[in-house]
This record gives C-alpha cells, structure tokens and sequence, in this order.
C-alpha cells in the first residue's frame, strides 16, 4: 500500500509537449508510471513517448481515465491548469511549477477547499512511491521500497535525506514534497494523517524550514494523533531574521517562524530532531526498533 500515488494511478502531464515536460514524461514512463495521457491546448493529436496529447484536460479524462495529473506549465497558466484538472474531477494534481503569485494559489485553494480534488504544491518536487509510481522530478534511482514515509518543505533535503536513507537499508513508503511557498494544497497534517493510516509506513520523517507555522501545526498534530514514530528536521538554523532564506516561505518575521520554536514545539510533542540530516538514519533505525 502506498499513499497519493500507486500502481493504480492513471496520469495525465499538463504541459507535456514542452520541453521540461516532455523530459520529465519520459522519466515517469522509464520508472513505471502509469502515464495515459498529455495535454497542451492546440497540440491535441501528436503523440509523446508513445502517450497521446488532447486539447483540454476533460477530454483526456474521458478518453482514458486519467485519475490524477502532473503541473508543467508556465506561472501564468499554472493556476488555471490546477482548476481545469480539478473541474475535469481528477483525484491528485500535482504543480511542479514555481513562481506562482500567491492571490493565485490562494485563490486555487479557496476554490478546491471541501472538494474531491488535492493539490500537492505548488513549487514542489513531487510525489513517488518506490518501486509503484513516480509523480514528480525526483531522481528515482535514490529510492527504494520499504517503511519510512518522508515529508519535505525542500525538494532538494528530500534527495538528501532519501539518499542517506537507503545507504543505510532504510526503504520509504512514500516521498512527499509538499513545496516550499507560503501557500500550499497539501500541507504537513494532512500527509501525517495519510502516513499514520498507512500500513506499510512504520516510522515517518518530517523535514521542515524556518518560516510559516506549518512546523508547529504538525506538532501538534503528532502529539495529539500520532501513534507511529517521527523523525524531524528543521533547515535555517542560522537564519537571520527578516531574511529569505531559499523558499518563498522560508522567512522569519515577527520573530515568528525560528527554527528555535519550530524544534522546541517537535520534541515536545515528541518527535527525534536531528542537528544534521546525515543523522536522520540513525534516529529512524532507533525508532524502528
């Protein structure tokens, strides 16, 4: 079992006939990935890769049974694109894109709230459960099954930490990028909450950043609800304040949103808090056994 991405997902790229998604197609179809279908507004009939290109997001649905879709296009239409898929009624979409202005997302969310549809980003690496899906940008040959779900703010902590993971024999369930902007669809308790019913998830990882609340919420949530061991880690430590640090999110403001306050509110809550990432491996096989 994995969460948000499987064998049985049916993926349709937004944007596939540009260059990065037409890169990135050929990744996802190399892992395994069940690609079905391409869209890009005038571009209905070519072929990709073998995968046929619409004209709107709903008539690949329709010709295929698409089910989820992955987010190549410029900022501008980004927004957009999300609410296409989501009109079409596809369960997951996820933006790779960056740079979306926040009324956009903010707008999106707003509309999406109490719907069927969930949106993983935007700005976000993706989603790849091992050796069944791969949803994203991720470099797939740093993972392996096994089960140690991960959830990240930073794209590139995630290859890091994945990477430490399975040099020490640490497989993942499931890798969540959740994206770094101040706005998200999908933020850190609702994939705790999705990993905590998971089955082949034993232990999980949260990687976090100075800036927003999102850290403490998930304490919260982890103290209150979770019953499987987390393992944390928190980016900016020497952060000065008022200073943008790599994300859009990553700010602290206010004297809000230290990695300070962020640590402080994990372990009281109980979760391991690496100094490091390289020590994350350890503190997961101690919490496995």
């Amino acid at each position: 079992m994995a969460i948000l991405v499987d064998r049985n997902t049916r993926l349709l790229v937004q944007g596939m006939t540009g260059r990065e998604g037409a890169f990135h197609t050929q990744q996802m179809l190399a892992y395994g990935t069940n690609v079905v279908a391409g869209m890009t507004p005038g571009k209905g009939g070519q072929i990709v890769h073998g995968v046929p290109v619409y004209d709107t997001v709903r008539q690949a649905v329709r010709e295929t049974g698409a089910n989820a879709s992955i987010i190549y296009v410029p900022a501008k239409a980004a927004a957009d694109s999300i609410l296409e898929a989501a009109d079409a009624g596809l369960d997951l979409v996820v933006c790779i894109t960056e740079g979306l202005p926040t009324l956009d997302t903010m707008r999106v969310c707003r509309l999406l709230a109490g719907g069927a549809t969930r949106l993983v980003g935007p700005n976000c690496p993706g989603v790849i459960s091992p050796g069944q899906a791969k949803v994203g940008i991720m470099p797939a040959a740093i993972h392996t099954p096994g089960p140690v779900g991960l959830v990240s703010r930073s794209g590139t902590l995630t290859y890091e930490v994945v990477h430490a993971l399975t040099q020490a024999g640490l497989g993942q369930s499931t890798c969540v990028g959740i994206g770094g902007d101040p706005i998200i669809g999908t933020d850190f308790v609702a994939v705790l909450r999705l990993f905590e019913a998971d089955p082949a998830t034993q232990a999980v990882v949260l990687i976090g950043e100075i800036g927003g609340s999102d850290e403490e919420r998930a304490a919260e949530f982890i103290g209150r609800e979770m019953s499987k061991p987390v393992v944390a880690f928190v980016a900016g430590r020497s952060a000065p304040a008022g200073k943008r640090m790599g994300h859009a999110g990553a700010i602290i403001s206010g004297g809000s949103g230290t990695a300070e306050e962020k640590i402080r509110a994990l372990t009281a809550a109980g979760a391991q808090v690496a100094e490091l990432p390289g020590d994350i491996p350890a503190l997961v096989q101690q919490a496995l056994r």
